[in-house]
């Protein structure tokens, strides 16, 4: 492994003292990073240091396939652990797919991440990881995947690791809080997936996992993760930023990126973008009604949101964003799962690079039926989320002309179709992904949330061996 190799450290390295927590100092490579997914020390992997792209590469990406822009940004990170034939295989079997750019009005796009198998944006992440965790995983052993859903993340998983030999996926969901067509997506993946239906928050489901990955006694199972606390995710999230930004600009111009955030896995490839080269202006996160991030640029305060909040962007529902740890760490700061702050970030510079808004749902309502009727363009919630987040930065902090402005659809709406016809009177047509989805058939386990049970489940039902 060369010594240029990037190396990979916790966010938790530096805190001593704390109860619970035996800080991780060491750093490791790419593969050990994706195949532990959460640092022992329960902190999330960074890299320590981060490749930069030239903006001609990136422009040279103007009319090119996706996948060029996958290999490009992966092998960045990667070129010193996987060799280039492999690397391309991988990112042209993980994207065969439409990435489709919308026009909305003037230099406002849409970038619609809702053509993949599960009709997700967690599809561009999700099919990458499952090809690199199977090009990395040791033979003879088994993996075994947890992953917490809020509602989108855990089906695109599901879909993208079913049937990858030696590596087996247990799926967590809270019961009350995903719609109807993302519970039937879950329940009924099937072969080497086992949806959990937990009595409980997203939080909950987060904190079990994370308990899970932190318990001596489940070592020997080699876990891990495929949310976006596994760096796994957020390298695969970088890459559609610059892919889009290549397709629009012009003269190397800076963009506007509005993100519909959650975790802030999404959000945060954007900043390893930007921190790549892509000239990014303003990074927007508008969130829903759990408002933790937007309440902290204001205040400089951090206060979780506990329990989160259920609202209509339901993939949105967070108090407390597992990759603000690494928004923090970017910035300077540390702050742990429990959302205890030990060392605050430069809040300055982040509201410099950062603007974030709480939507609530009434104003989701309304931006869905304002987009359809003035521009004949069919939003669903946390697309519609982003909306509204540009354009109350632009209502706030625009500075007049028609720059360049990206804003993510990160869901198709017929995963959605209740509320869109309520609100519009229409029914969404399903993409391909999801046409055969009222056919299929299974049942999600339920589980109350305590750990207790939970792990006794994982020891009765993981496997050690492929």
């Amino acid at each position: 492994m060369s010594s240029a190799t990037i190396r990979y450290y916790s966010t938790n390295r530096e805190l001593d003292g704390i109860p619970g927590i035996t800080p991780f100092r060491g750093q490791v490579a790419f593969r050990e990073a994706l195949l532990m997914g959460q640092a022992p020390d329960e902190g999330l992997f960074m890299p320590a240091a981060i490749p930069t792209l030239a903006l001609a590469d990136i422009l040279a990406l103007k009319g090119r396939p996706y996948p060029e822009a996958a290999f490009l940004v992966a092998e960045a990170f990667l070129k010193d652990e996987i060799g280039r034939d492999d690397l391309k295989r991988l990112v042209e079997d993980a994207y065969s797919f439409g990435v489709p750019l919308e026009r909305v009005t003037g230099r406002k796009y849409l970038l619609r991440l809702d053509q993949g198998p599960t009709a997700s944006f967690k599809d561009f992440a999700a099919r990458l990881m499952a090809r690199l965790m199977g090009h990395f995983r040791e033979a003879g052993s088994r993996l075994n995947v947890l992953v917490a859903t809020s509602g989108d993340t855990g089906s695109a998983v599901g879909e993208a690791f079913k049937g990858v030999p030696g590596i087996d996926v247990t799926i967590l969901y809270p019961r009350a809080e995903v719609s109807g067509r993302q519970k039937r997506q879950l329940d009924t993946i099937g072969a080497n997936v086992q949806a959990l239906s937990i009595d409980g928050k997203f939080d909950d489901c987060q904190t079990l996992v994370k308990q899970a990955f932190a318990d001596p006694d489940l070592a020997a199972f080699h876990l891990t993760s495929a949310n976006s606390i596994n760096f796994g995710r957020i390298l695969p999230q970088i890459v559609y930023y610059i892919w889009s930004y290549a397709q629009l600009a012009e003269d190397g111009e800076a963009v506007v990126v509005s993100v519909p955030s959650g975790n802030f896995g999404d959000a945060l490839g954007c900043e390893y973008a930007r921190r790549m080269g892509l000239p990014v202006a303003t990074l927007v996160m508008p969130t829903n009604e759990n408002d933790e991030f937007p309440n902290f640029l204001a205040t400089g305060v951090y206060e979780k949101v506990q329990p989160s909040r259920a609202c209509l962007s339901n993939a949105m529902n967070v108090g407390h964003p597992s990759n603000l740890a690494r928004f923090f760490d970017l910035y300077g700061g540390t702050v742990d799962r429990n959302g205890r702050v030990h060392r605050p970030p430069d809040v300055a510079e982040m509201r410099r690079r950062i603007f974030s808004v709480s939507v609530s749902d009434d104003e989701t309502r309304r931006t869905i039926r304002r987009v359809y009727d003035r521009y004949g363009i069919l939003l669903e919630p946390h697309g519609a989320v982003g909306w509204r987040g540009l354009e109350r930065f632009v209502e706030q902090r625009g500075e007049g002309g028609d720059p360049l402005c990206l804003v993510l659809e990160t869901a198709h709406p017929a995963k959605f179709p209740e509320e869109i016809r309520a609100l519009l009177g229409i029914d969404p047509v399903p993409p391909a992904g999801m046409r055969d989805l009222d056919q299929r058939t299974g049942e999600a386990l339920p589980l109350p949330a305590d750990y207790r049970i939970f792990r006794q489940y994982l020891l009765d039902r993981l496997k050690r061996e492929a």
